[in-house]
Formats: C-alpha cells, structure tokens, sequence
C-alpha cells in the first residue's frame, strides 16, 4: 500500500478552509499505525466563528424554494460518483475498514443523498377546508443552525445520515467529525461547495470533547445529532436538552441474532459470519451475540468453517487502534478464563508488512453465560459470543434484558416463530434471516432503550420531523363565510 500523507486537516468555515494555531493530533492509519495526516483541536472561538458563518447563511438558504434547494445535492451525488474511488481509499486509509466495505459505505452515502433529493415530494405543504370558507395549511419549516456530531466507525456514511436532509430542508450545518477519521470531512466539504452549496451552510469544525461539549451549549445552535457510544451519547442528549435544543443521540448496541436448529446451515452460517465480522465488527449493527435454541451444533460447526475463511489484512480490515485492539481482546480472555470455548481465536492477530497496524481476527466463542461481560457489554470487534438455551422464550428473555436495543434477528424456516420473535424483541430494528438489518431508505434508522436517546429517526421520512418544525396557518378571504368559533 502506497503511503499518503495527507495536507493538514482545518477546520472549514464560510467556505473557507481555516487554522488557527491550536494544538494539532495525529492522525494514524490503523492499518500500519502509520501518520496519515494532523487535525487541529478546536476551541470555542471557532465554534463561535462557525455558527456566526451559519446563521448569516441560513438567512438566505432557507429563503430558497427546497426544489431549487435540493438542485445542489443532484450535482454532489453526481461528483460522488465520479470519485467514489478516491473517497473509497481515504476510507479505508483512516478507518482501517477494506477497501470494498469503503466503496459499500460511500455507496451508502450516495443513496442517503438521493433520498434527500426526494424531499420536495414528501414535505408538500397539506391544505384542507375545515370550514366554509375558511382553510388550514400546514408548512415544514427549518430550525436554523443544526449540528452533527460524527463517530470513527463510518467516517463517510455517518455523516451523510444527517447533512443532505438537514441541509436540503433548510438548515445550516455544523460537523464536528471524529478526531481519529477527520480527513473524509474535508473531501465531503469540498465537493459540496463545488455542487454549488452557498458558503456557511456547512461548516466543519474538528476537535476532540471540548467542542462537542460547547456544541452541547450553545445557543446558537437548534438541534444537535450524535452517533457514538451510551455513556457519551447519554451526556449528549442531557446536555443538549438542558440548552433547550432538540436531540437525537445514538448510542451503542449488543444485537442478539437468534437461531432455532430448523435455520438454513449455509444461510445462516454466512449471515452470522459476516454480521460479526464487516467492518472488523466496529458498527452498532453487527451481532455480537448469538443465541441458539435446542441443538445446534451443526450451526455452529458452518459458522467455524465460515470464520476461518476470513483472513485480516485480506478481508477483514483493522480495528481503530491499539487500545481498541487491547479491549476487544480482553474481554475474549475474560470470557475463556470464566468458562466459555473459544473455537475460533482472534487475539494476536498480525498483518505481514502491516506489523504496526491495529489487527483483530474473527473469534467465535461457544458456551458463553448471559452474565458474563462479553454477553452483556458492546465489544465492537470482530467477535460472536454464543449462548445455549432450550426455548425460545428464554432466548428472547437474554434479548429483552440488554440494555440495548437497536437490532435483533432471528433464523428460522417457520414463520411463525419468526412472527414471534418479531413482536416480542425489544429493538428499534429487526430481522428475519438477515444477518444486518439496516432499513434502506426511505425507512428510517434507529434503535430503542439505551440505543437511542430522543424522538424520530436520524435517517429516512422520520428525520424530516426532527430537522424542522411545523407552521400551522389558518386562512378566511371570504366575508360571507359562516361566522363561527373561528371567525
């Protein structure tokens, strides 16, 4: 792999890419450990800076009919596109993910974006007459400067949960990226000024918890969204309520998958093996718990073979860091000294000419107890801790007792088991047979209990609720219309 190093990372301001002499971090590619760039840590004057960029952009921006609006977000769908290949590497350059789950991702971000462009058909002001006479409109209207807090794991997707249909309603935007992938946020500010977005209606700022807790406060700023773990996202939500601003944070996630002995082998097998194992397992969607009903060994067997075949540094990409890489591999060594079977060992795991990268290979563990850690906690490696029970009321009791509950999926031939554990999941997001049960747009994403915390979704026709506000109008031209209680 070719080493690039990249300009400094700046923060982008009114259009304007900015630095302004405060302490610098580096910023490692996980795949070798090597420096790929440095980011600038912000302080509150450049917060301060961006939001008056924002509010003198949104004055304007907001003014503009959302067709002409989403015209913008045509042409940047188009120029992701033409360079899905260069925004791909920087991908899997700064997250360490494959280069082909970094194509996945910017596709990912092209179809959120798309979607955005269809907003003028779905936020169509309603009109009726609710009496001769006399009519009653109502009108979606933007909050004003909104922000987006973004995590490590989808340096490129994450962020596109939220800019194309904040913006596109009307709002201006603040993104504080992750300080450890702050390079995509650069490419995705570029592209969006040359698909013609007016200066100050996005802004970057990069920095580490000082901005994101004076993002919290201040007052400048309507709405906040974050996606990142529980305790953060918990701090997050509470903070920025407690400024009167409106917030959506997602948070972690334990996903139990579910399976009855009568799933199909091979079907299954694969679906669990890449669930745990995408993305390194650094995604709040992956399973990280299984939970088999009556004998399913058979199950377990394929899924042995299936772990095997995936290779770190071919395909399966590093996790974020060395202490990412330290924390997934003790919980593994935790859950074998309490009792569990680890058939398939991942800890240790080194990319030849890639010795200083970030590697965790999959690990399968059988026989692991609902309390031990590795059961209950987000690892968020590539990692699947297996579980025995002898129904399946007791299998969706683990599930219902995590305090999580963004995915649960369960595989099975019989559909009315199936439609049981449908209804009886406590999760946002459920699947039957699928291993990743991410709603496509324009169904919205999002979790429940200690996944999420406030209303509406980040993604999908539920995010037009929380990125705007309702008007409500009621009209009488007519003189003769009946006198009454609205008159």
């Amino acid at each position: 792999m070719d080493k690039i190093k990249y300009p400094e990372v700046k923060n982008f301001i009114g259009g304007q890419f900015t630095a302004n002499g405060q302490a610098r971090m580096d910023v490692l590619s996980p795949i070798d450990g090597t420096v790929i760039s440095k980011v600038l840590l912000s302080k509150k004057s450049d917060l301060d800076a961006a939001v008056e960029a924002a509010e003198k952009a949104y004055k304007l921006w907001s003014e503009i009919p959302i067709k002409e609006r989403v015209q913008v977000f045509y042409r940047y769908k188009t120029l992701m596109e033409k360079n899905i290949d260069e925004l791909s590497y920087i991908t899997h350059l700064e997250n360490g993910k494959t280069i082909d789950e970094a194509r996945a991702e910017v596709e990912k971000s092209i179809e959120l974006t798309e979607f955005a462009c269809s907003l003028p058909q779905l936020v169509g002001g309603e009109i009726l007459e609710v009496s001769k006479g006399v009519e009653c409109r109502i009108d979606h209207k933007p909050l004003g400067v909104v922000a987006s807090i973004a995590p490590f794991n989808f340096p490129h997707m994450v962020p596109h949960w939220t800019i194309p249909n904040a913006i596109a309603l009307g709002n201006a935007m603040i993104l504080k990226p992750s300080e450890q992938v702050p390079v995509t946020s650069n490419y995705i500010a570029e592209m969006l000024k040359e698909a013609g977005l007016p200066d100050g209606v996005f802004n970057v700022v990069n920095g580490d918890k000082e901005i994101v807790e004076a993002i919290c406060d201040h007052p400048g700023i309507s709405a906040v969204s974050f996606v990142g773990s529980t305790p953060i996202a918990k701090v997050v939500y509470i903070r920025s309520t407690a400024s009167l601003k409106r917030c959506v944070a997602l948070g972690g996630a334990k996903n139990h998958l579910i399976v009855l002995p009568d799933a199909n082998v091979d079907m299954t097998a694969s679906n669990v093996a890449a669930s745990m194992s995408g993305c390194a397992g650094q995604r709040c969607m992956a399973a990280s718990a299984m939970v088999g009903v009556g004998p399913i060994d058979h199950i377990v067997e394929k899924l042995v073979e299936e772990a095997k075949k995936i290779v770190p540094g071919k395909n399966l990409g590093s996790v974020i860091s060395k202490a990412a890489k330290e924390r997934i591999e003790r919980y593994i060594t935790e859950a074998e000294k309490l009792g569990a079977k680890v058939l398939v060992d991942g800890r240790n795991a080194v990319v030849e000419n890639k010795e200083g990268g970030f590697y965790v290979g999959p690990t399968v563990i059988d026989y692991v107890k609902p309390e031990m850690a590795i059961a209950k906690e987000e690892v968020f490696g590539p990692v699947i801790a297996i579980m025995r029970t002898d129904s399946l009321d007791e299998a969706i009791a683990i599930e219902n007792s995590s305090n999580y509950g963004n995915a649960a999926s369960v595989f099975t031939q019989n559909g009315s088991y199936a439609r049981y554990v449908m209804e009886k999941a406590s999760a946002g997001m459920v699947g039957v047979n699928i291993g990743v049960p991410v709603p496509r747009e324009p169904f919205s994403f999002g979790g429940w209990n200690e996944s999420k915390f406030g209303t509406s979704d980040i993604t999908g026709k539920s995010s037009i609720e929380f990125w705007t506000q309702l008007k409500k109008t009621s009209i009488k031209w007519s003189a003769e219309a009946r006198t009454n209680w609205m008159s």
